[in-house]
């Protein structure tokens, strides 16, 4: 079968045939109906010089945002009938620690005994015409499109789940939100917000249109460039937002954050540049909750999909073939995507 392949740091995936998986114990097969594009696919290829986490190791099928139909199962799989559809969780934990109990395998403590992070990432993932995962890791959609559902599993969860965790700054009235960066994940993350909370959501990108996308999800913009923070301060009475999230993640927009959150408020990094911040005792305003968070629980990308199917959130995706999978990549590269680019093995009506 043919799967787009991550074959090294610092070099771009190719398209190659590779060997249809088998399903093992407690797993099962599918025959991938979408794989979500995702700019950490970019980090690993393009940005990293090797692998920061010891469990990236190449080569392995790109494709952590996964949705398929049921194939063919393994040993002691029972449940589930051939050609119905799911979204997959990508992250794979030991399954017998604290953190893999409460279904986060994102922060597994025993890694090492997994040996990779998660589907597509260490282990084979969705960019191929079929894919295994473990059947515990499946979260149905019943008659929901997959295809355009596939985006939820990271860019639907990892906001969902930086929102829900500071919803206490949220709740009440006259409260707001800051959302910086409007790629995939940012544009739901606006979804999410007014969808869980009744905030005021603010919304700035260096990219107008995107900006012009997220006030038609019922957010209020602010220019990117000089003076983002002061017109936050300005359209907040001087307070500053109740909270902020940063799907971006470089020195500037850490700053940006930090300038634009109100005292005993919420800042929380979600892009993964990594870039650094310089923190001093006046640097952030007092009391600010400042974090990072990586993905989420299984049971939240329940509650993500509930979202979907109810219409509260659109991933708003670009469909692509497998064939057409690099030009895919090479678009998220560029910075020419404005959606989330789902690739289709099978077609896509």
């Amino acid at each position: 079968m043919k799967a787009i392949v991550f074959e090294g740091f610092k070099q771009f995936p190719t398209i190659k045939e590779v060997e249809k998986p088998t399903p093992g114990p407690g797993e099962v097969l599918l025959k991938v109906a979408g794989s979500g594009a995702c700019h950490s696919d970019v980090a690993l290829f393009h940005d990293y010089e090797g692998d920061p986490t010891g469990f990236l190791t190449p080569p392995f099928t790109l494709g952590h945002e996964v949705s398929g139909w049921i194939e063919e199962v393994g040993e002691g799989v029972s449940g589930f009938e051939k050609g119905e559809a799911y979204l997959v969780y990508g992250p794979i934990g030991c399954g017998r620690c604290r953190a893999c109990s409460r279904g986060q395998d994102t922060y597994c403590e025993d890694v090492p005994s997994v040996g990779y992070m998660a589907t597509g990432l260490g282990r084979d993932g969705g960019m191929a015409e079929y894919m295994t995962t473990r059947a515990r890791n499946l979260v149905p959609l019943g008659d929901s499109d997959p295809v355009a559902a596939a985006p939820l599993a990271d860019a639907g969860l990892t906001p969902y789940h930086a929102i829900k965790r500071v919803l206490p700054y949220l709740n009440g009235g006259a409260k707001s939100a800051l959302v910086i960066g409007l790629g995939g994940l940012g544009l739901i993350g606006v979804q999410i917000l007014k969808a869980l909370t009744g905030a005021t959501v603010y919304a700035t990108d260096m990219k107008p249109e995107q900006i012009e996308q997220a006030e038609k999800f019922g957010a209020v913009g602010v220019p990117g460039g000089e003076g983002q923070a002061e017109k936050i301060m300005e359209l907040t009475g001087g307070k500053g937002v109740d909270a902020v999230f940063d799907f971006v993640g470089v020195t500037p927009t850490i700053q940006l954050a930090a300038a634009s959150v109100k005292r005993q408020g919420a800042v929380t990094i979600i892009g993964v540049a990594g870039h650094p911040f310089e923190w001093s005792f006046y640097t952030v305003p007092y009391e600010v909750n400042f974090s990072t968070t990586y993905w989420g629980t299984i049971e939240e990308l329940f509650e993500v999909v509930d979202l979907y199917k109810a219409g509260k959130i659109d991933p708003g995706v670009e469909v692509y073939s497998l064939e057409d999978g690099l030009e895919a990549y090479q678009k998220l590269t560029d910075g020419k995507l404005s959606g989330r680019a789902v690739i289709a093995p099978h077609g896509h009506k």
